[in-house]
């Protein structure tokens, strides 16, 4: 069904060796090209390096990596978005991607004409589309504003009708990004169901995604992406535990600063992590129940009113589920008094999980919570080691488990 042999792509990039503010400099550097060698790095960088794989007909197939592995840039390339620099792809069957919000949308048109003109470039009829056309608006519940130019939709109305038409209209091969991370929960449950069906009926399903529980649900196979390069390439469980073994490499706090995937504008970034106990004293690890202080240190752009930001700080099990978030705004907090050089406390009086191992992800958002507001966002910034502890005082050890726990009591 699709065959990827020695496939490479190459972006140049190119680099300014001064930067120019002044209209002047900018004037004088242009008259100075016309007799001088432009004063540019030019570098090469592979986002894929000769990647081989064979997928076969019904095959669920799940593409895992951190950010910047060339994840994205392999369903372009499959997708025929983008073209490779080097090497050969086989594709047998029509092929259907929904890689971004939006995806093969006119924002002019309406939703019911986006379905025709979606159909259409699949090479379907008219007739094959009014027979699947009536699913497609149920799935994608949006029927009420089917005749609504979809500029005017949400990124989850777009998501919805996206994936209803991608999943409808017969493709051989459904290729699927992290996309579905824009719906929510009981839809993202939907997709993966439909998802399921698909390949249930022949069809090949390629689906990226960072929720590591979503790709051991409904994919058989998994191939890990490490540096535009296949790293793993078996069982979808097998790709999962190694992608996980590989993010507990390297999350020291002196790291932190440097990690490069991470999204966000930059304007407040966290650069270390400390866990203290109650006496101040730096911890690797701590009891389930007890006290447990977190230091987070940051920059923060000279302009930003650092009493106006939102701070979100999550606990995940090993598949990347959250187990227990800390956000801020539904808190009471007054960041009046949090100043540059100084780190961002979060004080956990009792840390209600089961003994584990959790990955923390840190989220900063300056006042609201909207894409564009995002300064950063980063995934397994350290990792947390929970020991199973009487928590109950019964005597008896918590079982150790991916859940929390509380006080109660059982009466009769």
């Amino acid at each position: 069904m699709i065959k990827v042999e020695h496939l490479t792509k190459e972006y140049v990039l190119r680099h300014q060796t001064q930067s120019y503010t002044a209209l002047r400099d900018v004037i004088s550097e242009k008259a100075r090209g016309l007799f001088s060698k432009n004063e540019k790095q030019v570098e090469t960088f592979k986002a894929l390096n000769d990647v081989s794989f064979e997928i076969q007909q019904g095959e669920r197939v799940g593409i895992i990596g951190r950010n910047g592995a060339g994840k994205s840039t392999l369903l372009k390339v499959l997708s025929r978005i983008v073209s490779p620099s080097a090497g050969r792809i086989t594709m047998d069957g029509r092929v259907s991607s929904l890689l971004e919000v939006g995806t093969g949308f006119h924002p002019e048109l309406s939703g019911r004409e986006n379905i025709f003109l979606n159909g259409a470039i699949l090479g379907m009829s008219k007739s094959e589309i009014k027979k699947r056309f009536d699913e497609i608006v149920a799935f994608s519940e949006v029927e009420q504003f089917l005749d609504t130019p979809v500029k005017r939709y949400s990124s989850g109305m777009y998501v919805r009708l996206a994936f209803a038409v991608a999943a409808h209209l017969e493709p051989e091969i459904l290729i699927v990004d992290e996309v579905l991370a824009v719906g929510d929960a009981q839809f993202q449950k939907k997709c993966i169901g439909k998802m399921k069906d698909v390949s249930g009926s022949g069809r090949t399903v390629l689906f990226v995604s960072h929720n590591m529980g979503a790709i051991s649900s409904l994919c058989d196979r998994g191939i890990l992406l490490n540096k535009g390069s296949v790293e793993f390439d078996g069982s979808a469980q097998g790709a999962v535990e190694r992608y996980l073994i590989r993010l507990n490499q390297g999350t020291g706090d002196g790291e932190l600063a440097q990690r490069t995937d991470r999204t966000g504008n930059g304007k407040f970034r966290f650069t270390s992590v400390a866990m203290k106990d109650r006496q101040n004293k730096h911890i690797e690890e701590v009891f389930s129940g007890d006290f447990l202080k977190l230091e987070f240190g940051f920059e923060a752009a000279e302009n930003l009113d650092l009493s106006k930001m939102i701070f979100s700080v999550v606990f995940n099990d090993d598949f990347q589920n959250p187990a227990l978030a800390f956000v801020s705004d539904e808190m009471v907090t007054d960041f009046s008094a949090l100043k540059r050089g100084h780190p961002l406390i979060l004080e956990i009086p009792e840390l209600l999980l089961r003994g584990n191992n959790y990955s923390i992800s840190l989220f900063a958002s300056y006042g609201d919570t909207s894409v564009d507001a995002v300064c950063d966002n980063i995934s397994h910034a350290t990792t947390v080691n929970v020991l199973p502890s009487d928590f109950y005082g019964s005597g008896k050890t918590t079982r150790s488990g991916h859940y929390g726990i509380n006080k109660a009591n059982y009466s009769a």
